[in-house]
């Protein structure tokens, strides 16, 4: 079997999406999904340089095809490349499962477990309405509830505001939820350390799952100066792109659960790398899955497999997300996704319903301060 052609298809739903097709002599066809929303066209010209490496090569290969677009170009691989070696990582497993008969999982090392615990999103621009949310999620079976960090009309975030709000969002649900719901809240990246501390040291008492993204990523060292201040725990690593970058706070037990992105960090390969460092450190995978219906079913046969998964995020249930597009979408029932049993990773992508999601560019969301300067999304 060799790789003849790999295409590219973008499309806009609720979000952006670049899924990958990548085609194989013998009929067999695999699908893949990037990340990095809102770059696609730079994920699309990365594939283009991609191709000519690839073309004629056995699928099977996929750990020596993951090194030669990883390094082939002298420089390492960061995140616009990772997130195309990742989609086309995923649809080789996909060939492979199809071509053997058995689920992605399978290959992997088999079922970790029986189903996938998942966590949703929710939001209210009041307290009140915040809390009406998670109470419709509770009811409609979900067992771990998120929300972000508020900011405020206009793109502005003011901190401390923001962390007094979240402060009281908090209390409000285990006023109204009770101890034994699992609340996890994402700050994406948006404080600096002082605010950081403040609120996961306010937050200690209400026992949340973990803290999401308090700091920015790119300096480790403040990680460590976070987690010496606080017993909250936390969670980080879904802008890294590989197992160098997940290492130091791995290594140093700086964060208690990795938020794992496998459609950015390099594919199936390199997460379950990724999740086998964290094993040794007794660090689960809360791993990040904010994009499409592909990277779902790809981060469901990552987590089938994998021992050391805590839960697996999903903004849209199997069916609320492009159901014409890719076809046989996983199962998902009171809060957990459920195995799929037809080979790779169980979907088909329907190209000709693409002509229903034209690809528009766009911007993610753009936050300031109140005096005007830039800060995270």
């Amino acid at each position: 079997m060799k790789i003849t052609d790999i295409k590219v298809y973008l499309a806009k739903e609720w979000r952006t999406f670049c899924f990958v097709v990548v085609e194989t002599d013998e009929g067999i066809s695999g699908l893949g999904e990037a990340g990095i929303t809102g770059r696609e066209l730079a994920v699309q010209g990365a594939i283009e340089h991609f191709k000519p490496l690839l073309i004629g090569q056995d699928p099977f290969r996929s750990e020596h095809l993951w090194q030669v677009l990883f390094r082939g170009g002298f420089f390492p691989a960061q995140r616009i490349l990772t997130a195309a070696i990742a989609a086309i990582d995923i649809a080789l497993w996909d060939i492979k499962g199809k071509a053997l008969g058995v689920p992605v999982y399978e290959l992997l090392g088999g079922r970790s477990r029986d189903h996938v615990l998942t966590y949703n999103h929710n939001v209210g621009d009041t307290i009140e309405e915040l809390v009406e949310c998670c109470q419709r999620s509770l009811d409609e079976g979900w067992k771990v509830l998120r929300w972000g960090l508020e900011h405020q009309a206009g793109g502005i975030l003011e901190p401390g505001e923001a962390v007094r709000r979240a402060i009281k969002e908090i209390e409000a649900l285990r006023l109204a939820l009770g101890d034994e719901v699992k609340l996890a809240i994402d700050v994406h990246t948006r404080l600096d350390p002082p605010d950081a501390i403040w609120l996961c040291q306010e937050f200690e008492q209400y026992r949340p799952y973990f803290v999401e993204d308090p700091l920015r990523v790119e300096n480790a060292q403040s990680y460590r100066n976070l987690r010496s201040r606080t017993t909250v725990p936390l969670a980080a690593g879904e802008q890294y792109n590989s197992k160098w970058e997940f290492r130091q706070v791995v290594e140093e037990e700086l964060i208690d659960y990795a938020r794992v992105d496998l459609c950015i960090c390099g594919g199936l390969t390199e997460a379950k790398k990724i999740a086998a460092a964290c094993e040794t450190h007794y660090i689960d995978l809360a791993v990040h899955n904010p994009i499409g219906p592909v990277a779902t079913s790809a981060f469901l046969h990552l987590c089938l497999s994998v021992p050391n998964i805590a839960v697996q995020e999903l903004p849209r249930r199997p069916g609320e997300s492009m159901p014409e597009v890719i076809l046989n979408q996983p199962e998902w029932e009171d809060g957990y996704l459920l195995p799929p049993t037809a080979p790779g990773l169980g979907i088909e992508l329907n190209a000709e319903a693409l002509r229903h999601h034209t690809f528009e560019m766009g911007e993610l969301r753009h936050l300031r301060r109140p005096d005007g300067s830039v800060t995270n999304w």
